[in-house]
């Protein structure tokens, strides 16, 4: 009913604002002669200024008012002459049919494409996404499509390859990762393919680079060694997983291989830098001088991507390194965490994620937390350890893990008997105090879970050669 009320009331103001100038009289316009006579009035008051300044004399004052005089009188008697119109009859007539058809104009067309029972629509159910500026429907109908087309073909390697990039470019990093995965399970011979998922993993982790990335990126490598992407993030795996003089050691290699122009140099000397300030290094010292620039870098050029490494897309490099576009995460994280102390994967990420700046003292408080508020979770439990660590001084000569650590280790493998990290690290506590049995007994189990060709399998092998030859 509100709405025929307010339909009603603007349809009466747009005919007030039509229908009135139409049936007033010609009369009430004002016609030239008056227009006239008001410029002759002018005239005579400028003729009396320049009389009183001087600039003519009276003679000369009183021709000119004759002159005047004589064209006003001839605008009157045009103007009397005159009869006064009335209105027109096409006005009137005008009038009226505006004030009856543009109602009912306004109603035909409402009847016609109006929905009056279309209930109103709630915002929760609104697509508020595309409403601000997100993929036209004419994109989404197509993705729709392709999905289906998927399901019914999912050998289509070439559909889910082009289907994971759009994902990518929506910012659906997660979905775009397990549309490549289907890619990569279908072609996984293809080193481009397997870094584009490496990567889009990276972008879906917020910047961490789990376990599936590694695997993805160590095949690049075995194909293509001086991949640049791959390095980069076998690398960042590495500073992440506490190895940061490993980590170093190859972001400094790649530095010095790669050209001065190359778009994942900025992001890469700060790399370095953070790694070297980890380790109570100058930075200026173990940061080596890339080769000459060149227009197009030998080798396989490594793009930009969304977690501010080098990538796919050849952006963020130029003004944004990955130290900016971490401590941005870590910001928005921190702030839902204050809102939702609850959320243990969270204060994981967050841990993590100050493990990576560099600041030890607030990653072990965020692990702290999420170990008070899952105990039971054998990752929380690793993640704790791998903080206790990162508080700790670096020694040249390797020492036992702190007691703190080595609790946390042993608790997550009391709720995960064959967690990776844990009997790594036990394994590692246990050979630098000399107990080799215990270090082979852990790590026994633990290459256990690779295959022959993995290169973890590679590393315990030699590990577990070395105790029993004595070392």
């Amino acid at each position: 009913m509100l709405f025929w009320i307010l339909a009603a009331v603007l349809t009466a103001a747009v005919l007030l604002l039509i229908v009135p100038p139409l049936l007033r009289s010609g009369a009430a316009a004002p016609d030239r002669e008056d227009f006239d006579r008001e410029v002759y009035r002018d005239q005579l008051d400028e003729l009396e200024r320049d009389r009183a300044r001087g600039l003519i004399n009276d003679a000369q004052a009183e021709a000119a008012k004759a002159e005047i005089a004589r064209r006003m009188l001839a605008t009157v008697e045009k103007s009397g002459s005159a009869a006064t119109p009335a209105t027109p009859r096409s006005a009137r007539v005008l009038a009226v049919l505006l004030a009856l058809l543009l109602p009912l104009g306004a109603l035909s067309v409402y009847g016609l494409y109006g929905r009056p029972d279309l209930p109103a629509q709630p915002l929760a159910s609104r697509n508020l996404e595309q409403e601000r500026g997100g993929p036209p429907k004419t994109v989404l109908a197509a993705m729709d499509k392709l999905k289906t087309q998927l399901a019914e073909n999912p050998n289509d390697l070439q559909g889910w390859l082009i289907l994971g990039q759009a994902y990518a470019k929506m910012g659906r990093n997660a979905d775009a990762a397990d549309a490549l995965r289907h890619a990569v399970a279908l072609n996984g011979d293809d080193v481009e393919l397997q870094g584009l998922f490496g990567e889009t993993l990276v972008s879906a982790n917020d910047g961490m680079v789990p376990e599936e990335a590694v695997k993805a990126f160590d095949a690049v490598l075995a194909k293509e060694p001086k991949d640049p992407r791959a390095r980069f993030f076998a690398a960042l795996a590495r500073y992440q997983a506490g190895d940061r003089k490993d980590a170093l050691d190859r972001w400094s290699a790649l530095m010095a291989e790669s050209p001065a122009d190359a778009p994942w140099v900025p992001v890469l000397r700060d790399q370095i830098r953070e790694a070297a300030i980890a380790l109570d290094l100058d930075p200026a010292k173990v940061t080596p001088q890339p080769l000459p620039a060149q227009q197009k870098p030998a080798g396989p050029v490594a793009s930009q991507g969304q977690s501010g490494q080098p990538g796919q897309n050849g952006q963020a490099a130029e003004g944004q390194s990955q130290d900016e576009m971490i401590r941005g995460m870590v910001a928005s994280l921190a702030a839902k965490l204050d809102a939702d102390p609850s959320d243990v994967e969270g204060w994981l990420k967050l841990a993590r994620s100050y493990g990576v700046l560099g600041e030890p003292a607030k990653a072990l408080e965020a692990a702290r937390k999420a170990r008070e508020r899952a105990p039971d979770r054998a990752d929380v439990q690793v993640v704790y350890a791998n903080a206790v660590l990162q508080t700790q001084p670096r020694n040249e000569t390797p020492k036992p893990l702190p007691e703190e650590a080595t609790s946390a280790l042993r608790l997550a493998l009391k709720a995960e008997p064959e967690n990776k990290d844990a009997l790594w690290l036990l394994g590692l506590d246990a050979m630098m105090s000399g107990r080799k049995d215990e270090a082979a007994a852990h790590w026994g189990k633990l290459i256990a879970q690779f295959k022959p060709n993995d290169p973890e399998y590679t590393l315990l092998k030699g590990r577990l050669d070395a105790l029993k030859a004595g070392g």
